[in-house]
């Protein structure tokens, strides 16, 4: 079972070797552009933290497992959605960003999404075309695709929207 519990500033490090094992997920998978670099940076993972918007997944044994950053508000990126819409653009919504996981982990995903739609019940994400790992977990669990957004520095990403009706 995956317990879910805000991230501690002493973390930072397991969380590094997390996002890297999940950039190696991505890359085996055929996504090569997504997290490029040093992104995440351990600058804004230290910033998610500081701004308790960072959570990490435990297992059983109290293993750190995964990460996410779940912030409630609007998010500047989905001011505007092309070639689409949200399901609703008026409520309240949570946000999902930087959902990673070990290698080895199983389950990591779904806990987070159920985690997350139970603190609010309007979510969105969004992610690479390139990602048909989360595009499908996604879908999986509840959420539609609406369209695309744009990111501050003009790259593109599908968005999605998991909304109680």
């Amino acid at each position: 079972m995956i317990e879910i519990r805000k991230t501690q500033p002493t973390e930072v490090d397991v969380l590094m070797d997390i996002f890297e094992q999940a950039k190696r997920i991505m890359r085996k998978d055929g996504n090569m552009l997504q997290w490029k670099g040093n992104y995440p940076s351990r600058e804004l993972v230290m910033n998610d933290i500081e701004q308790g918007n960072s959570y990490v997944c435990t297992d059983s044994n109290g293993e750190i497992v995964g990460t996410f950053a779940f912030i409630r508000g609007n998010d500047p990126t989905y001011a505007h959605i092309y070639e689409g819409e949200w399901l609703e653009d008026t409520l309240p919504y949570g946000v999902i960003h930087r959902l990673a996981s070990t290698e080895q982990s199983k389950g990591v995903s779904g806990a987070c999404l159920q985690w997350c739609y139970g603190q609010i019940k309007n979510l969105r994400a969004d992610t690479h075309r390139d990602n048909h790992i989360l595009q499908y977990i996604l879908k999986k669990h509840g959420f539609s695709y609406c369209g695309i957004i744009y990111l501050a520095n003009g790259d593109e990403r599908l968005a999605f929207q998991k909304l109680e009706k």
